[in-house]
């Protein structure tokens, strides 16, 4: 007897084109009570599933309502983000009306006898459905045929991601829902409650973002196959910017401020000021570095904070710049002044044993010279190109060689020790300058 029941059983659930093996002749193999499922032998008798609710006359409303129950990454590398969703489904379906006011709670294994719709997240890298210690899925059966279809769905959705101002930006996400083979002539997509069919978006607590506002939308997709209706939920993500202050930020604004230190050394402390110098410029290389190897996929993206650890390092870089220009201009201003005083000692001794006759005979020959040369004078510095005798090209030449020495005179460093004394005072100038621009531009446009 067993045997026999076990067989018919089988054939109950491999076999459900059998018209005459219904739910309720399992009841009434069970218990002979043939009322505890009222209505459910349409599940068998004359119900086709391939077929959808109102096939060949109107569309299908389904509506939809979701529960967002976590994010747990947004990988900035990929440009996407994983979330775990509770996605529910509410259509009608006439073929299944039955008497009675109450709700039936289906075994999730009766999905495969049912009519469902072929939604499908749009943009969707991976997903899966949650099978511990079942299959995650919910059929519940209304009096008024209403179908209420619910399933636990982990996704990893592609979010296109604008990195130029990180980590000072706001992403924008979404989450697609579009119906796969049915077009808008067979099912129309319609949020249950708005905004308010999204639940526990608000309360996600991320560790980098802030989810600043959401919001629904109802739009389709036109493709070749036809216009398809489509389901977006819209969310705002901001990033928060404190662990970057702390971990970049301030360390890299420090090291500009302790390359300033060289400004109070003397330029004789070799040593010391190289020290400061190469140490802060190999730091602020490793941070750099180390800012970078995070985002190691995105260095096409010159981002905000690349922008800041720039500045940084031309900062420092300049510091140690300063001190070469500083130290080569105090060593050539040295070996200037020991050729002057060397001959000026052999003058004075020299001087005492020229005779007048002598004086007479130099000054005559440097007249003669300068008489030679009609008109030009030259000096130290300067050449008068006002000589009659010159050709118009030997004037333009001598035009422009005046010019390139008052040009370098601009440029010649007089007393070595003032570069460090308007360092202190312009280094800090124009960092604090800059700063004001960054995160003025960053943060407010």
């Amino acid at each position: 007897m067993f045997c026999r029941y076990f067989c018919f059983l089988s054939l109950c659930l491999f076999l459900p084109t059998q018209r005459r093996c219904s739910l309720g002749h399992i009841s009434d193999l069970r218990s002979g009570d043939t009322t505890s499922l009222p209505g459910f032998e349409n599940l068998t008798m004359g119900y086709n599933k391939y077929l959808r609710p109102y096939f060949g006359g109107e569309p299908v409303q389904i509506a939809m309502s979701l529960d967002i129950a976590s994010i747990s990454s947004i990988s900035e590398s990929d440009m996407d983000y994983t979330a775990t969703i509770y996605l529910r489904q509410r259509w009608t379906d006439p073929r299944l009306v039955f008497h009675g006011n109450k709700s039936f709670t289906l075994d999730a294994r009766l999905v495969e006898l049912l009519w469902v719709p072929d939604t499908y997240i749009v943009e969707s890298k991976r997903s899966f459905l949650h099978d511990v210690t079942v299959g995650n899925r919910l059929i519940r059966l209304f009096s008024n045929g209403t179908i209420l279809y619910a399933l636990r769905i982990t996704t990893t959705v592609a979010c296109n991601m604008d990195l130029s101002k990180y980590p000072m930006d706001t992403q924008t996400c979404r989450l697609q829902l579009e119906s796969w083979g049915y077009d808008e002539n067979d099912v129309i997509f319609t949020w249950l409650r708005g905004n308010d069919s999204v639940h526990g978006i608000e309360k996600l607590r991320l560790s980098q973002y802030t989810v600043e506002r959401y919001y629904t939308l109802v739009s389709k997709s036109q493709q070749e196959t036809g216009s398809y209706p489509r389901l977006i939920l819209q969310f705002e993500l901001r990033r928060n910017v404190l662990y970057f202050i702390l971990e970049t930020y301030v360390p890299s604004t420090l090291l500009v401020v302790l390359s300033w230190v060289s400004f109070w050394i003397t330029l004789d402390s070799v040593p010391a000021r190289t020290c400061i110098g190469v140490t802060t410029v190999l730091s602020m290389t490793t941070l750099m570095i180390g800012s970078r190897s995070s985002l190691s996929k995105t260095n096409c993206f010159i981002k905000a904070i690349d922008v800041y650890l720039g500045i940084c390092f031309s900062f420092i870089f300049g510091a140690l710049v300063e001190y070469a220009v500083a130290h080569y201009s105090s060593s050539q201003k040295c070996a200037a002044k020991a050729p002057q005083e060397g001959p000026a000692n052999e003058l004075t001794k020299e001087m005492e044993e020229v005779s007048i006759t002598n004086i007479l005979n130099n000054s005559i020959t440097s007249y003669k010279r300068k008489i030679s040369f009609t008109s030009i004078e030259i000096s130290s510095d300067n050449v008068n190109c006002s000589g009659l005798t010159m050709k118009t090209h030997e004037k333009i030449k001598c035009v422009l060689r005046n010019k390139m020495h008052r040009i370098f005179g601009y440029f010649t460093i007089q007393n070595p020790s003032n570069v460090d004394h308007y360092s202190k005072l312009l280094f800090p100038l124009f960092f604090m300058l800059v700063n004001v621009f960054y995160w003025a531009y960053y943060l407010y446009f």
